[in-house]
Protein backbone atom coordinates (compact mmCIF):
# COMPACT_ATOMS: atom_id res chain seq x y z
CA UNK A 1 0.00 0.00 0.00
CA UNK A 2 1.24 3.47 -0.91
CA UNK A 3 1.54 5.38 2.38
CA UNK A 4 2.22 8.73 0.72
CA UNK A 5 0.27 10.49 -2.00
CA UNK A 6 0.87 9.67 -5.64
CA UNK A 7 1.13 12.71 -7.87
CA UNK A 8 2.57 10.89 -10.88
CA UNK A 9 3.42 7.41 -12.08
CA UNK A 10 5.69 6.28 -14.89
CA UNK A 11 5.20 3.68 -17.58
CA UNK A 12 6.67 3.07 -21.03
CA UNK A 13 8.92 6.12 -20.67
CA UNK A 14 5.92 8.36 -20.01
CA UNK A 15 4.90 10.31 -16.92
CA UNK A 16 1.22 10.43 -15.99
CA UNK A 17 -0.37 12.91 -13.61
CA UNK A 18 -2.55 11.41 -10.87
CA UNK A 19 -5.00 12.79 -8.33
CA UNK A 20 -4.74 10.58 -5.22
CA UNK A 21 -7.36 11.45 -2.60
CA UNK A 22 -9.30 9.83 0.23
CA UNK A 23 -8.08 7.95 3.30
CA UNK A 24 -4.51 6.65 2.94
CA UNK A 25 -5.58 3.25 4.24
CA UNK A 26 -8.73 3.20 2.13
CA UNK A 27 -9.75 0.54 -0.37
CA UNK A 28 -7.99 1.41 -3.66
CA UNK A 29 -10.22 2.52 -6.55
CA UNK A 30 -8.83 3.61 -9.92
CA UNK A 31 -10.97 6.17 -11.78
CA UNK A 32 -10.48 6.30 -15.57
CA UNK A 33 -11.91 9.24 -17.51
CA UNK A 34 -13.24 9.29 -21.05
CA UNK A 35 -13.13 11.56 -24.10
CA UNK A 36 -12.95 14.55 -24.18
CA UNK A 37 -12.59 14.78 -20.41
CA UNK A 38 -9.68 14.47 -17.99
CA UNK A 39 -9.14 13.35 -14.41
CA UNK A 40 -11.16 16.31 -13.13
CA UNK A 41 -14.31 14.56 -14.40
CA UNK A 42 -14.35 12.72 -11.04
CA UNK A 43 -14.48 15.90 -8.95
CA UNK A 44 -18.08 15.31 -7.82
CA UNK A 45 -17.86 11.51 -7.50
CA UNK A 46 -14.59 11.06 -5.58
CA UNK A 47 -15.63 12.81 -2.33
CA UNK A 48 -18.66 10.52 -2.07
CA UNK A 49 -16.37 7.50 -2.41
CA UNK A 50 -14.04 8.86 0.26
CA UNK A 51 -16.95 9.07 2.70
CA UNK A 52 -17.36 5.31 2.22
CA UNK A 53 -13.71 4.67 3.08
CA UNK A 54 -12.38 4.41 -0.47
CA UNK A 55 -9.09 5.88 -1.67
CA UNK A 56 -9.25 7.08 -5.27
CA UNK A 57 -6.53 7.36 -7.90
CA UNK A 58 -7.59 9.38 -10.95
CA UNK A 59 -4.97 9.66 -13.72
CA UNK A 60 -4.87 11.76 -16.83
CA UNK A 61 -4.58 8.97 -19.34
CA UNK A 62 -2.24 8.49 -22.30
CA UNK A 63 -2.54 11.38 -24.73
CA UNK A 64 -4.09 13.63 -22.06
CA UNK A 65 -1.32 13.98 -19.48
CA UNK A 66 1.33 16.47 -20.67
CA UNK A 67 4.12 14.00 -19.91
CA UNK A 68 2.37 11.13 -21.67
CA UNK A 69 1.68 12.27 -25.21
CA UNK A 70 3.70 9.97 -27.46
CA UNK A 71 3.68 10.64 -31.19
CA UNK A 72 2.10 8.27 -33.68
CA UNK A 73 -1.05 6.20 -33.76
CA UNK A 74 0.65 2.92 -32.78
CA UNK A 75 1.46 4.27 -29.32
CA UNK A 76 -2.29 4.32 -28.57
CA UNK A 77 -3.09 0.69 -29.29
CA UNK A 78 -5.33 -0.90 -26.70
CA UNK A 79 -2.55 -3.04 -25.27
CA UNK A 80 -0.68 0.14 -24.27
CA UNK A 81 -3.78 1.67 -22.68
CA UNK A 82 -4.40 -1.52 -20.70
CA UNK A 83 -0.75 -1.70 -19.60
CA UNK A 84 -0.93 1.91 -18.37
CA UNK A 85 -3.69 0.89 -15.96
CA UNK A 86 -1.82 -2.12 -14.59
CA UNK A 87 1.22 0.15 -14.15
CA UNK A 88 -0.90 2.54 -12.10
CA UNK A 89 -2.14 -0.41 -10.03
CA UNK A 90 1.50 -1.33 -9.40
CA UNK A 91 2.24 2.25 -8.34
CA UNK A 92 -0.50 2.11 -5.70
CA UNK A 93 1.26 -0.83 -4.05
CA UNK A 94 -1.79 -3.08 -4.29
CA UNK A 95 -1.95 -6.43 -6.06
CA UNK A 96 -5.68 -6.02 -6.70
CA UNK A 97 -7.66 -2.82 -7.17
CA UNK A 98 -11.22 -1.80 -7.97
CA UNK A 99 -11.67 -0.24 -11.41
CA UNK A 100 -14.15 2.44 -12.43
CA UNK A 101 -14.33 4.03 -15.86
CA UNK A 102 -16.54 6.29 -17.93
CA UNK A 103 -16.81 6.44 -21.73
CA UNK A 104 -13.40 5.32 -23.10
CA UNK A 105 -12.32 4.75 -19.51
CA UNK A 106 -15.16 2.24 -19.21
CA UNK A 107 -13.97 0.38 -22.29
CA UNK A 108 -10.48 0.09 -20.82
CA UNK A 109 -11.92 -1.14 -17.52
CA UNK A 110 -13.66 -4.00 -19.36
CA UNK A 111 -10.44 -4.90 -21.18
CA UNK A 112 -8.27 -4.82 -18.05
CA UNK A 113 -10.78 -6.96 -16.17
CA UNK A 114 -10.98 -9.46 -19.01
CA UNK A 115 -7.25 -9.74 -19.62
CA UNK A 116 -5.92 -9.31 -16.07
CA UNK A 117 -8.62 -10.59 -13.71
CA UNK A 118 -5.98 -11.38 -11.08
CA UNK A 119 -5.39 -7.62 -10.70
CA UNK A 120 -9.05 -6.58 -10.48
CA UNK A 121 -11.16 -6.93 -7.32
CA UNK A 122 -14.23 -5.49 -9.05
CA UNK A 123 -15.15 -3.20 -11.92
CA UNK A 124 -17.82 -0.60 -12.58
CA UNK A 125 -18.37 0.84 -16.04
CA UNK A 126 -20.32 4.07 -16.35
CA UNK A 127 -22.14 4.36 -19.70
CA UNK A 128 -19.89 1.98 -21.63
CA UNK A 129 -21.02 -1.57 -22.51
CA UNK A 130 -18.60 -4.45 -22.91
CA UNK A 131 -16.58 -3.82 -26.11
CA UNK A 132 -17.70 -7.11 -27.68
CA UNK A 133 -21.33 -6.21 -26.98
CA UNK A 134 -20.76 -2.81 -28.55
CA UNK A 135 -19.25 -4.37 -31.67
CA UNK A 136 -22.21 -6.72 -31.99
CA UNK A 137 -24.68 -3.88 -31.48
CA UNK A 138 -22.88 -1.78 -34.11
CA UNK A 139 -24.19 -4.20 -36.76
CA UNK A 140 -27.63 -2.75 -36.08
CA UNK A 141 -28.79 0.60 -37.38
CA UNK A 142 -29.50 2.03 -33.91
CA UNK A 143 -25.90 1.81 -32.68
CA UNK A 144 -24.30 2.33 -36.09
CA UNK A 145 -26.05 5.69 -36.36
CA UNK A 146 -24.83 6.70 -32.90
CA UNK A 147 -21.24 5.71 -33.73
CA UNK A 148 -20.88 7.58 -37.02
CA UNK A 149 -18.21 9.88 -35.58
CA UNK A 150 -15.78 6.97 -35.08
CA UNK A 151 -15.42 6.65 -38.86
CA UNK A 152 -14.95 10.40 -39.20
CA UNK A 153 -12.17 10.34 -36.59
CA UNK A 154 -10.13 7.98 -38.79
CA UNK A 155 -9.21 10.84 -41.08
CA UNK A 156 -5.78 12.37 -40.40
CA UNK A 157 -5.40 15.96 -39.16
CA UNK A 158 -8.86 17.22 -40.12
CA UNK A 159 -10.79 15.97 -37.03
CA UNK A 160 -8.32 17.65 -34.68
CA UNK A 161 -8.90 21.05 -36.30
CA UNK A 162 -12.66 20.67 -36.63
CA UNK A 163 -13.07 19.63 -33.00
CA UNK A 164 -10.73 22.34 -31.73
CA UNK A 165 -12.67 25.03 -33.58
CA UNK A 166 -16.10 23.82 -32.48
CA UNK A 167 -15.24 22.18 -29.16
CA UNK A 168 -17.80 24.05 -27.06
CA UNK A 169 -20.87 23.82 -29.33
CA UNK A 170 -20.23 20.16 -30.15
CA UNK A 171 -20.17 18.94 -26.56
CA UNK A 172 -22.67 21.45 -25.25
CA UNK A 173 -25.19 19.86 -27.63
CA UNK A 174 -24.62 16.47 -25.98
CA UNK A 175 -25.63 17.72 -22.54
CA UNK A 176 -22.18 18.20 -21.00
CA UNK A 177 -22.58 20.85 -18.24
CA UNK A 178 -21.00 24.19 -19.05
CA UNK A 179 -18.72 24.21 -15.99
CA UNK A 180 -17.18 20.90 -17.03
CA UNK A 181 -17.10 21.84 -20.70
CA UNK A 182 -15.06 24.96 -19.97
CA UNK A 183 -12.61 22.98 -17.86
CA UNK A 184 -12.12 20.33 -20.54
CA UNK A 185 -11.84 22.98 -23.25
CA UNK A 186 -8.99 24.66 -21.38
CA UNK A 187 -7.15 21.33 -21.51
CA UNK A 188 -8.04 20.01 -24.97
CA UNK A 189 -9.56 22.63 -27.27
CA UNK A 190 -6.60 22.92 -29.60
CA UNK A 191 -5.51 20.61 -32.37
CA UNK A 192 -2.17 19.48 -30.90
CA UNK A 193 -3.80 18.41 -27.64
CA UNK A 194 -6.53 16.45 -29.47
CA UNK A 195 -4.14 14.33 -31.53
CA UNK A 196 -3.41 11.78 -28.79
CA UNK A 197 -7.03 11.33 -27.66
CA UNK A 198 -8.21 10.89 -31.27
CA UNK A 199 -5.47 8.32 -31.82
CA UNK A 200 -7.32 6.09 -29.32
CA UNK A 201 -10.01 5.73 -31.99
CA UNK A 202 -7.56 5.34 -34.86
CA UNK A 203 -5.46 2.62 -33.22
CA UNK A 204 -8.28 0.21 -32.32
CA UNK A 205 -8.02 -1.83 -35.53
CA UNK A 206 -4.26 -2.27 -35.07
CA UNK A 207 -4.58 -3.44 -31.48
CA UNK A 208 -3.83 -6.91 -30.15
CA UNK A 209 -6.03 -7.10 -27.06
CA UNK A 210 -8.97 -9.50 -26.98
CA UNK A 211 -12.26 -8.42 -25.45
CA UNK A 212 -12.65 -11.51 -23.26
CA UNK A 213 -15.74 -12.17 -21.15
CA UNK A 214 -15.30 -10.75 -17.66
CA UNK A 215 -15.28 -13.05 -14.64
CA UNK A 216 -14.74 -10.46 -11.89
CA UNK A 217 -17.74 -8.84 -10.15
CA UNK A 218 -18.99 -6.18 -12.57
CA UNK A 219 -21.55 -3.38 -12.79
CA UNK A 220 -22.75 -1.39 -15.80
CA UNK A 221 -24.52 1.90 -14.99
CA UNK A 222 -26.20 3.17 -18.16
CA UNK A 223 -28.27 6.26 -18.90
CA UNK A 224 -31.34 5.64 -21.03
CA UNK A 225 -30.84 9.00 -22.80
CA UNK A 226 -27.22 8.32 -23.79
CA UNK A 227 -26.52 9.94 -27.16
CA UNK A 228 -23.55 7.70 -28.03
CA UNK A 229 -24.19 4.29 -26.47
CA UNK A 230 -27.56 2.72 -27.10
CA UNK A 231 -29.76 0.19 -25.38
CA UNK A 232 -28.81 -2.79 -27.56
CA UNK A 233 -25.17 -2.78 -26.51
CA UNK A 234 -26.08 -2.17 -22.87
CA UNK A 235 -28.45 -5.15 -22.80
CA UNK A 236 -26.07 -7.41 -24.76
CA UNK A 237 -23.34 -6.87 -22.15
CA UNK A 238 -24.93 -9.48 -19.87
CA UNK A 239 -23.71 -12.15 -22.33
CA UNK A 240 -20.07 -11.14 -21.79
CA UNK A 241 -19.98 -11.34 -17.98
CA UNK A 242 -19.54 -14.74 -16.32
CA UNK A 243 -19.20 -13.48 -12.74
CA UNK A 244 -21.57 -11.52 -10.50
CA UNK A 245 -23.18 -8.76 -12.54
CA UNK A 246 -25.49 -5.78 -12.05
CA UNK A 247 -27.03 -3.75 -14.86
CA UNK A 248 -28.43 -0.45 -13.59
CA UNK A 249 -30.46 1.73 -15.95
CA UNK A 250 -31.15 5.32 -14.92
CA UNK A 251 -32.89 8.28 -16.52
CA UNK A 252 -29.79 10.19 -17.56
CA UNK A 253 -27.64 11.04 -20.55
CA UNK A 254 -24.04 10.19 -21.36
CA UNK A 255 -22.17 12.42 -18.87
CA UNK A 256 -22.82 10.40 -15.74
CA UNK A 257 -19.89 11.49 -13.51
CA UNK A 258 -20.66 15.13 -14.24
CA UNK A 259 -24.48 15.03 -13.97
CA UNK A 260 -25.43 12.18 -11.62
CA UNK A 261 -22.45 11.74 -9.27
CA UNK A 262 -24.60 10.31 -6.47
CA UNK A 263 -25.83 7.48 -8.71
CA UNK A 264 -22.28 6.81 -9.90
CA UNK A 265 -20.91 6.72 -6.36
CA UNK A 266 -23.73 4.47 -5.13
CA UNK A 267 -23.08 1.96 -7.92
CA UNK A 268 -19.35 1.91 -7.19
CA UNK A 269 -19.79 1.60 -3.43
CA UNK A 270 -22.32 -1.21 -3.79
CA UNK A 271 -19.99 -3.11 -6.10
CA UNK A 272 -16.90 -2.61 -3.93
CA UNK A 273 -18.75 -3.59 -0.76
CA UNK A 274 -20.13 -6.70 -2.44
CA UNK A 275 -16.63 -8.17 -2.49
CA UNK A 276 -15.24 -6.67 0.74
Amino acid sequence: MATSRLTTFEHDGLTFGVTDTGPLDGVPVLLLHGFPADRSSWTRVAPLLHEAGLRTFAPDQRGYSPGARPAGRAAYRLEHLVADVTALADATGHERVHLVGHDWGGAIVWLVAGNHPERVASMTSLSTPHPAALRRAARRLEQAARSWYIGAFQLPYVPEHVLAAAFRPIWSATGLPREDLERYAAHLAHADALNGPLNWYRAVRESHVRAWPVSVPATLLWGSRDVALGRSAAELTRGFVTGPYAFIEIDAGHWLPETVPQACAAAVIDRVQSVS
